[in-house]
Parts: structure tokens; sequence; C-alpha cells
């Protein structure tokens, strides 16, 4: 399999976790960026991302770049891709497109020349063209124009890598799976200590947390990724595949004595019902209560709290809900504890000063994640 340039997207403020997590993935010439993180490898290794990868949203693959300062420059230069090693007029096509700083800044302009380019070029040398299913595509292509500089990318994922496939109920206002994970690894718990998750909502952060500490690759319960519906995929990729999934399901641990306790609490019964719905469906061994934030308890011995509060319009809370909170946080004495905080009223609510304060976007929402040590 020939080498090839893959990037793969992060939240915003998640890109140095995600750099980290490929580093010991082994992955080669990694590099974080605006994003998201570089990485070299073959289509193996795409795979291998996509199937691994816990804080990625998705895993594209370059396929050329140049200059394109106006749409006929773009439309020659994606004409210069075989994309016939990819798509067939029996495969359906999307094309997406982000641009700045640049020529061009219709961004759905710049999608459609790229796929007239794309079709155009198939039907010239096969007779006939691919459909256009934007909902549901065999080959997603992905455009970045900067400063009338293009990238084309096709995108191995297919479906955001945050839909795990274990997540059958959802809360109110979920946290997608790569940043539950990403705040796992921010907060510094070391997949050893007991972990609890007092507003756990629909149950992500623990189970996060239970499958990264039992190495449970992500992508194991996704039927398929986007490129297994390339034309590409042959017999050679279906074994590669194939033999990535059993070595994955070889390195599972089972859980036994030396599995960390991972706990999740709520005050709303519903949402319980909802994570242990879902925590089923992964077989992860979590338990989840229904109770106030007031009568959580700390462990026995040192461990740690992640979770991430209610805040904004879709989880109203007010002044007096923080100061609950912060008193009832302020009494894990030897615990580190980790706050999703998507407003300034919760640090001023603590009234200890946080260790390490990150910045991160949960969907469109500025947030910051709070570490505190509680002595």
């Amino acid at each position: 399999m020939d080498s090839m340039d893959f990037f793969a997207t992060a939240a915003k403020g998640t890109e140095p976790a995600l750099r980290d997590e490929l580093r010991e993935l082994k992955f080669r010439r990694v590099r974080a960026d605006r994003g998201g993180v570089h990485f070299s490898g073959t289509m193996r290794d795409g795979a291998r991302a996509c199937l691994e990868s816990r804080i990625a949203v998705r895993i594209l693959a370059r396929v050329v770049e140049g200059h394109a300062p106006d749409a006929e420059t773009l439309y020659e230069l994606a004409r210069t891709v075989d994309w016939g090693a990819w798509i067939s007029p029996k495969h359906t096509l999307a094309v997406s497109a982000v641009a700045r700083d640049s020529g061009l800044t219709h961004t759905q302009f710049i999608a459609q020349k790229t796929k007239d380019a794309i079709v155009d070029r198939i039907r010239d040398e096969r007779g006939a063209r691919p459909d256009v299913d934007l909902a549901d595509a065999d080959v997603r292509v992905f455009v970045h124009l900067s400063k009338d500089h293009a990238a084309l990318w096709l995108d191995l994922a297919g479906e955001s890598l945050h839909l795990r496939g274990y997540r059958t109920k959802i809360g109110e206002a979920p946290l997608k799976e790569t940043l539950a994970a990403a705040i796992l690894r921010y907060s510094g718990w070391d997949r050893r200590a007991p972990l609890l998750d007092p507003m756990c909502g629909a149950g992500t952060i623990a189970i996060e947390a239970w499958l990264w500490a039992h190495d449970v690759a992500p992508g194991l319960a996704r039927r398929r990724f986007g490129f297994e519906r390339w034309a590409s995929h042959d017999e050679a990729l279906v074994r590669a595949v194939a033999e990535l999934r059993e070595a994955a399901t070889a390195r599972v641990r089972p859980q036994g004595s030396e599995s960390p306790r991972v706990l999740g609490s709520d005050i709303d019964a519903k949402a319980i019902e909802a994570a242990r719905a879902n925590a089923r469906s992964t077989s992860a061994h979590i338990d989840f209560r229904t109770l106030p934030l007031s009568a959580a308890q700390p462990f026995s011995t040192p461990g740690f709290v992640v979770t991430n509060p209610p805040y904004d319009e879709r989880l109203a809370a007010d002044d007096e809900f923080y100061r609950d909170m912060a008193e009832a946080l302020r009494a894990f004495h030897g615990h580190e504890v980790a706050i999703l905080s998507g407003t300034p009223a919760i640090e001023q609510a603590m009234r200890v000063r946080w260790t390490t304060a990150k910045q991160l976007w949960n969907g469109n929402i500025e947030c910051r994640l709070l570490r505190y040590s509680i002595r």
C-alpha cells in the first residue's frame, strides 16, 4: 500500500490531546494543526485510525492540493485526480467545503465546482457519472481552501467517529463521545484510579472512561466505515481491516480485580435509565445511581471526579445550583476534580484556585476544562 498524508479532524481545543493519542498509537509524522492532527501512513494506517482513535472526529486522506484562486483553476485541479480509483458510476458522491481568506468564498459553489470536475472526469472515462447523495454518500470529498490554496481530501470515516454505535439512548444535552474522551485525557486520569461523574446524564463520560480503561477500540461497534464503501476496497483491504479488528478485539481487557471502579450518578432517573441502557450495549460494568449531587461520596482512596454540569440555555442552572455544586465537589478531599465549564459562574462558585484551565468547545459553546486538586 502506498504512503498517504492523513488529517484527523478534532473538536476545537482537543488537538493536543489527539496528537498525544496518535503518538501513543504509534502513527508516523504526527503533527498538531488548527482543527486536527496530520499523520502519514498507508491506507491500512488510515483504517486503523478510524478504528482506534477515541478523539478524532474524522480521518481524511489528501488526494491533491494546489493553487486555486478562481473557479476554473479549482475545477482543473480536481480533474487531475484519477477519481476512478475510488468512485465508479455505481457509487454515490457528496462534496463539502470550507474556505477562508480566498478569492472563492461561497462554500456551496466551491463544492459544486469540485463535484462537477469529479463527475465530468468519471463520465469521460466510463461513459456514465455517479449520482450525488448528500445524506448517505458512498464517497465523501472535502475541500479545504485557505489563502487560495486548495486541498482535496477523501473522508475515510463516512459518519462522524463520535458515533460509536453504543449510545442507544440520548440525554437532553448530549456530550459527544470524542469530546468526552479528550476531557478524560486532559483530566489526568490514569485509567487505574476510581472515577465518578456525579452529573452523568446519559453516561457518556463514564462509559468512555470504562472503554478506555479496558482498551476497547472505539470503532469496534461500528458496522463499517466510509472507506469500506469505496471502489478501491478490494480483498487485500478487506483482509487488512479484518486483521485490525481481530487484533483490537484480542487487546480488550476483561473486567477484573485490576479494573478501576467507574461510577455515574444523576438526579434525573430517566437519564440514569438511559445511561444504564448505553452501558449494557457495551458490556461496561458501571454503577449508575439516581442521586442528588449532595449525596455523592468521595472514594475511600484518592480518585477522580470528571463531569459536565448543566450550563447555557439547553440546561439552565442558576447561581444557587453552582454554589451547591461547588460545596459538594470541595468535599472530595484527596481527589482530582475536572469540570467542563460553560459559564464563569462555575469557576466563581468553586472559590478555590484551579491547577489547570484548558479552553475547549462543546459544539459552538466556548468552555474551559477546570482541574482542581481538592485538599
